[in-house]
């Protein structure tokens, strides 16, 4: 289970038994004559081989599109800039299994254990608008470049300090032009209930209080909570840093998708 969702209440889903649900009933299977059902199989067999090469044809087309475009951006098989310079500074270790959906960034800082969840599957994919909101038509009237913030688009993070036989705070938060957009702060006392991803442990999370909205505090509590959290390097550079990471890993998980597929329907 996924912290992602650890704070929803709304979408907890009612068991139903099986006897009372509504079951369809499919008639017995009709059994054709010994001629009739070799004829049949073959058809379907015949089917799949035309389809299969199709398919595949069409699969090794896009895979050597993505490999060409890698070669001519200079990122195949190579570590993006970007990235370099994010490992070189040594705060935050990624945990990216390839294959996995989620991503973990992870630290210590004095007693702490810190960790920032996000998800490539739970990235907003809306069109951008061409309209500014309000903060970036306030950045352009006081003449300050957006230009860094176009491509950005949202992306939700779970973020976790946890603190030996102490508990830990739980943040929902998302990120956007740059920014940590804090939704609520949770403090669990059980560090296992706000850390663990079992079923067990969602379903207590889902009974416990989350706490107010963020933007119901007052703001001298508000811009207290985000410098506790700009001390621990949960800054403008790793708000900036994680849609880059998304697109990346989406790029990478993408590629490996389509040499996967290729290689199961050629078997």
């Amino acid at each position: 289970m996924s912290l992602f969702r650890a704070a929803s209440r709304a979408n907890v889903v009612a068991r139903v038994p099986l006897s009372m649900r509504n079951v369809v009933r499919y008639p017995s299977v009709i059994r054709l004559p010994s001629a009739q059902r070799s004829f049949a199989s073959s058809m379907l067999r015949l089917g799949q081989g035309e389809t299969d090469s199709d398919l595949c044809a069409s699969l090794q087309q896009e895979i050597a599109y993505e490999k060409d475009s890698a070669r001519q951006e200079g990122t195949m098989d190579v570590e993006p800039e970007w990235l370099q310079q994010f490992n070189s500074k040594g705060i935050w270790e990624i945990q990216d299994k390839a294959g996995s959906d989620e991503v973990a960034l992870v630290r210590t800082f004095g007693n702490e254990e810190i960790r920032v969840l996000f998800c490539v599957g739970e990235v907003d994919t809306a069109e951008p608008t061409d309209e500014l909101d309000s903060d970036e038509a306030d950045r352009l009237a006081s003449g300050e470049s957006v230009e860094e913030f176009e491509d950005s688009f949202p992306v939700r993070c779970a973020i976790s300090i946890s603190k030996a036989n102490k508990g830990s705070l739980n943040i929902d938060a998302q990120v956007e032009d740059g920014q940590f957009l804090i939704e609520n702060v949770t403090y669990y006392r059980d560090i296992t209930v706000a850390t663990q991803m079992t079923a067990e442990a969602d379903w207590v999370r889902r009974g416990l209080y989350i706490g107010p909205q963020f933007d119901t505090l007052d703001e001298q509590l508000q811009a207290q909570f985000e410098s506790y959290l700009a001390e621990r390097d949960i800054t403008t550079d790793l708000a900036l840093f994680i849609p880059n990471y998304v697109e990346f890993k989406e790029q990478n998980e993408y590629c490996g998708w389509l040499e996967g597929v290729k290689s199961f329907v050629e078997a």
